[in-house]
């Protein structure tokens, strides 16, 4: 199976602050790779640096084939990135806000309605709501449009950074949905981060858990719970992270 991507030693600073200290992974070709760990261990700024958008200081990045930062255009052009905060335009609907980035991507109206098209498909949401203004639309609703606007590209490489922050049960429930879904219809590669670490157990594929800008684990959930002689994926990162840390 292809690498898609690959991290040797990577380090990243903030003047005084690490980042990253020295973290090492590879994701394959069609799976779902979870980067988990509590806020500010280091998950956003690793996902910032795949998705061309930061340099490391040190190490390998290598994305798609290219090593970065070298490479950025090419990566660019076959990725799709959604940030944590990413939002929608309030005053188009769900509707005009999947063809606005649609036509971003493409020149021609017909594929940009039909990449349209297929990201309303899965949101879920019906044809009335998506003729609402997206300032009526609850953060679950935005959200489930704005994964949408991401997946719709059918990209190489799918970024998400905390797909479900902020989420509700319910709403995070479908968005994980939208994500398992797609990812088995597709096939793309996508790799996300979150701080929720049961929620992520029952989606990835494989994870590393990382804290303080290290990794401190990878693996399938079921390899890093026995690894780690644990009952769930949350005892197991938190008896890991307390042997890297000590």
């Amino acid at each position: 199976m292809t690498d898609v991507v690959i991290l040797e030693n990577v380090w990243k600073r903030f003047g005084k602050v690490e980042a990253l200290r020295g973290i090492s992974f590879t994701v394959k070709k069609g799976e779902i790779f979870g980067l988990i760990g509590p806020n500010g261990a280091g998950k956003t700024t690793t996902l910032r640096i795949i998705s061309t958008l930061i340099r490391h200081d040190e190490g390998l990045v290598k994305v798609l084939g290219r090593e970065l930062p070298e490479g950025k255009d090419y990566v660019r052009r076959k990725l799709a990135y959604l940030p944590e905060d990413s939002r929608l335009y309030g005053r188009l609907t769900g509707w005009e806000n999947l063809l606005y980035f649609a036509m971003i991507y493409t020149n021609d109206l017909e594929e940009a309605k039909e990449m349209a098209s297929f990201g309303a498909s899965i949101t879920g949401l019906s044809d009335e709501d998506l003729r609402r203004r997206a300032s009526e639309y609850s953060k679950g609703m935005a959200r489930r449009v704005a994964l949408a606007r991401a997946l719709m590209t059918k990209a190489e490489l799918i970024v998400l950074d905390e797909p479900t922050s902020g989420l509700d049960v319910f709403s995070s429930y479908s968005i994980r949905m939208m994500i398992k879904e797609y990812s088995r219809k597709v096939g793309s590669t996508i790799i996300l981060s979150s701080h929720n670490i049961l929620e992520i157990q029952y989606l990835c594929d494989r994870i590393a858990l990382i804290n303080k800008g290290r990794i401190v684990a990878i693996g399938t959930p079921k390899e890093i719970i026995v690894k780690a002689n644990a009952s769930n994926l949350e005892e197991a990162f938190i008896k890991l992270a307390g042997v890297s840390n000590e």
